[in-house]
């Protein structure tokens, strides 16, 4: 059956790839991206399979009419792959004292996901993309009031979302499926390459799963889970995630930053 799926940070590396392979599948693809330019490139490449969209994920502003306007666009959206995400960065902390990578890597996933509800069946799939790297969260730095060294902010992103699609699925019990993902290690995309200096890994490994999480049966049944692609299997994430007092404040500090 084709579907309608949405992919942010489709321009580049594991968003883009998926992005076509799953065009090549015949699904439609909703291809997000901040620069207009990579957005025109790939839907030439991808064909009429895919339409754009464009938003800076940093602005949480801009986020809000991203959501907004694919609910005009679309009566349907069967699937949200939030795979945009930053790690390291010349500038990583905002004007209003957030670090970005708190703001795009889990209160805009958070945000459109909320968003797109409306236009999501209750079979649809929201796949957060996690990591293997997971910190406790310090909801002070989560709430901007301190800033953190580039690895500590995106372990402590990562696990955040994570904890955040756990909540979610627990209140959302009849759908859409809530799943985080680790999509596999060092994967060879511009984000490793820039803060790793390292190629990275075969990327195929990490479309694979994305394309799984998103389509196949295995995970009709996965939400509020988390799927560890280094291990291929589920797996539990960091352990503050099943501490129910810490999840709680993290999630608080979200849904007080998103306005949910």
């Amino acid at each position: 059956m084709t579907k309608t799926i949405l992919i942010t940070g489709a321009t580049d590396g594991l968003g883009r790839a998926t992005a076509s392979a799953l065009a090549a599948l015949g699904h439609r693809v909703i291809t997000h991206g901040r620069n207009a330019e990579k957005l025109a490139k790939l839907k030439a490449e991808i064909g009429a399979n895919a339409t754009t969209v464009e938003a800076d994920m940093s602005d949480l502003a801009q986020v809000t009419k991203l959501g907004r306007d694919l609910l005009q666009r679309h009566d349907n959206i069967d699937v949200v792959i939030n795979n945009a995400g930053v790690f390291k960065l010349s500038q990583p902390r905002m004007s209003n004292g957030m670090d970005v990578r708190f703001v795009v890597n889990t209160f805009a996933p958070a945000l459109l996901s909320n968003l797109l509800l409306p236009d999501m069946p209750k079979d649809g799939r929201l796949v957060h993309l996690s990591s293997a790297a997971q910190a406790p969260v310090d909801v002070g730095a989560l709430a901007g009031k301190r800033q953190l060294q580039d690895m500590e902010a995106y372990a402590q992103s990562k696990l955040a979302l994570t904890m955040w699609s756990q909540d979610f699925a627990a209140q959302h019990p009849d759908g859409p499926i809530s799943v985080a993902v680790n999509p596999g290690s060092l994967l060879a995309t511009k984000m490793v390459r820039e803060g790793f200096g390292t190629s990275g890994n075969d990327l195929n490994v990490g479309v694979d799963i994305l394309i799984r999480a998103a389509l196949s049966d295995e995970f009709a049944a996965a939400s509020g889970k988390y799927f560890d692609n280094d291990s291929g299997q589920f797996a539990q994430p960091h352990p503050d995630a099943a501490n129910a007092v810490k999840v709680a404040r993290v999630v608080d500090v979200i849904k007080a930053e998103i306005g949910d």
